[in-house]
């Protein structure tokens, strides 16, 4: 198939070498900054369990001109949250109406407002579980592991985006796919504000019970507002809050058998922030408060994440100068 992978960040062009490994004519359509050095040296990709893949330069197609879109049989959106509205309105001029739309994006919001520009479109939402980090000039690693999900619909997409080294599958319920991984995006933020590592933040037993309290406060939240969570992990969502909690030992061998990490890896937020980029955190936190404020459930750990992210500190935080603030 022809994919155009509107918005070529890491996700993007992690996922758009290994579409085009697969056999896709692959198009990225990004900015001069992240597709020049591809054009010099090709696009790599690498994992945690030692996968690379090279695709040479020529195996792709590098744009910055939205017109590529006329060509796409799918579209796949993997801008931030704050660009989504800009490039839906790049697919409505640009793209035939033929072809699915599919966000492969953090939060609840940006298949909304795909589908409110996109009305007469084939518009899924999907959930990418996966951590993925620029480790070189157009060399991307995944440091975390977990499947893709799309939102099911006519045909049989998943199927034909399904490969070995990028699996796809579908739902039927993609949105509680996405409150799941909403509820454990929420340590996005602390990762940022630990400066650790998240093999680090996670074999730390005072990082991870401020990470159970985000969770229970959001999943109390969701609960409220009737959204089912549909876990994105072999175990229930409500379970979850209760393992972090455990002595480190004991969960660290039933973390093994659910999530593999790499050493290096931190979150997507920690790299915004260092690098002074705006950060999806209105899309995480801010998604709970908003629902707590409209269901009268109190939000006070999630809104001084919020705070304390807004305001970019520049020394890591401890657990207990979060929870300090938050008990204030």
């Amino acid at each position: 198939m022809k994919l155009v992978i509107a918005g070529a960040g890491s996700i993007g062009c992690y996922c758009g070498a290994l579409l085009a490994d697969a056999g896709h004519r692959v198009t990225l359509l990004g900015r001069a900054r992240v597709l020049d050095p591809i054009r010099e040296q090709g696009l790599t990709v690498t994992d945690f369990s030692g996968m690379r893949t090279t695709v040479p330069a020529d195996g792709l197609v590098l744009t910055e001109d939205p017109a590529c879109l006329a060509d796409a049989d799918v579209i796949i959106v993997t801008v931030k949250t704050g660009a989504t509205a800009e490039m839906a309105k790049l697919i409505s001029d640009h793209a035939p109406k033929s072809a699915p739309v599919l966000s492969w994006q953090n939060g609840m919001e940006n298949a909304r407002t795909l589908r409110a520009s996109l009305p007469d479109r084939d518009v899924r939402a999907g959930m990418v579980p996966f951590n993925v980090v620029p480790t070189d000039a157009a060399t991307y690693h995944r440091a975390t592991s977990g499947d893709i999900v799309i939102q099911n619909g006519p045909g049989v997409l998943a199927d034909q985006l399904n490969s070995p080294s990028l699996p796809v599958t579908e739902s039927k319920d993609i949105e509680a796919v996405q409150w799941g991984k909403l509820v454990i995006n929420l340590n996005n933020a602390l990762n940022a504000l630990s400066g650790l590592t998240l093999r680090e933040q996670l074999m730390d037993r005072n990082w991870r019970r401020l990470m159970a309290d985000q969770m229970t406060e959001a999943l109390g939240v969701l609960k409220a507002a009737g959204h089912p969570v549909a876990s994105t992990t072999p175990l229930p969502a409500w379970m979850t809050p209760h393992i972090l909690r455990l002595p480190t030992l004991l969960f660290s061998r039933i973390a093994a058998r659910m999530l593999t990490i790499d050493p290096n890896a931190r979150l997507s937020m920690a790299y915004d922030l260092m690098a002074g980029r705006p950060t999806e955190i209105d899309s995480l936190q801010g998604e709970i408060i908003r629902i707590g404020a409209d269901v009268n459930v109190p939000t006070p750990s999630c809104a001084r994440v919020s705070e304390l992210i807004k305001e970019t500190p520049q020394q890591p935080l401890t657990p207990d100068q979060i929870l300090s603030e938050v008990a204030s």
